[in-house]
């Protein structure tokens, strides 16, 4: 498989191929597409027979030169798929306006990502930005440290940073913020920042349920009333494992992430977090 914007850009020819309409239940939504070339596709409509009988169809008219068809599928027992629903299928000859416009809707689709901030690029970081680096979200991997930054994995977005609390006052609204630093005084101070502009998608401060009471009590201090001092905080963050290996711990908070990015509710408007191990995670 291969990347949209690759064969978007190729030149090759190529088939869209795009969910048109459902009726009840199937595995994508409508609008979902995939590109087919001959001898590669990217993209998904939701794999399974589905997706096979689409490339079969794909490929033929890619063989035989045709424009475009319509595939009405039932998705029953006869091609081996139980979502019980019905999906119609367009199949259209990819030329170059339909690439611009698939193009921009990527481009737009981007830019729509929500932002999530990791603030330390140690080694919870690392992972956690390779974890979200998978998801329609958009991570932002920040440190002062340029040694650490530049230990990122491939392809993640790095930000060398004097002052991260800068960063994320100046995030777009319902980011996403995970604190990790090098030193504790600024983990304080970078969450203090995030819980304080009231719109945070999810704010996460690493740590151990003892780190939590600390901050909750600098908090206080700043002035902060305490039933509010821990209002939107998931301290510990990564759920209730208690796995401290760097790669467990990502898994289980870009989970906490997209579900409350996704979720009904905002930051904002979540009761405070309870602690859920009493385990230090490293960094």
């Amino acid at each position: 498989m291969t990347d949209l914007r690759a064969l978007l850009t190729a030149g090759s020819p190529a088939i869209h191929v795009e969910i048109a309409a459902i009726r009840g239940s199937s595995p994508r939504e409508a609008g979902a597409f995939m590109l087919v070339t001959a001898d590669s596709f990217a993209g998904s409509i939701g794999g399974g027979q589905l997706e096979y009988a689409a490339l079969d169809r794909a490929r033929r008219m890619l063989r035989d030169g045709l424009p475009a068809e319509t595939m009405d599928v039932p998705l029953g027992p006869e091609i081996g798929q139980c979502c019980g629903g019905h999906v119609t299928l367009a199949l259209t000859a990819l030329d170059a306006p339909r690439a611009a416009a698939l193009l921009a809707r990527l481009d737009a689709e981007d830019e729509a990502r929500p932002h999530v901030l990791i603030l330390g690029a140690g080694h919870v970081g690392r992972a956690l930005a390779a974890a979200l680096a998978l998801l329609p979200v958009r991570p932002v991997l920040i440190d002062q440290r340029a040694a650490e930054l530049a230990r990122a994995p491939a392809g993640v977005e790095i930000r060398l940073s004097a002052l991260p609390e800068a960063d994320v006052s100046a995030a777009p609204p319902g980011s996403a913020f995970v604190v990790m630093t090098h030193d504790h005084a600024l983990d304080f101070l970078v969450t203090d920042v995030a819980l304080a502009r009231g719109d945070a998608a999810y704010v996460g401060l690493i740590g151990s349920a003892s780190k939590r009471a600390r901050f909750r009590a600098w908090r206080t201090r700043g002035g902060v009333s305490r039933s509010d001092a821990l209002a939107g905080l998931t301290c510990p963050i990564g759920g209730p494992s208690g796995d401290k290996r760097p790669a467990v711990i990502a898994a289980m908070t870009a989970a906490e992430i997209v579900s409350a990015m996704t979720g009904p509710t905002t930051t904002a408007s979540l009761a405070p977090a309870t602690s859920r191990i009493t385990a230090k995670a490293p960094r």
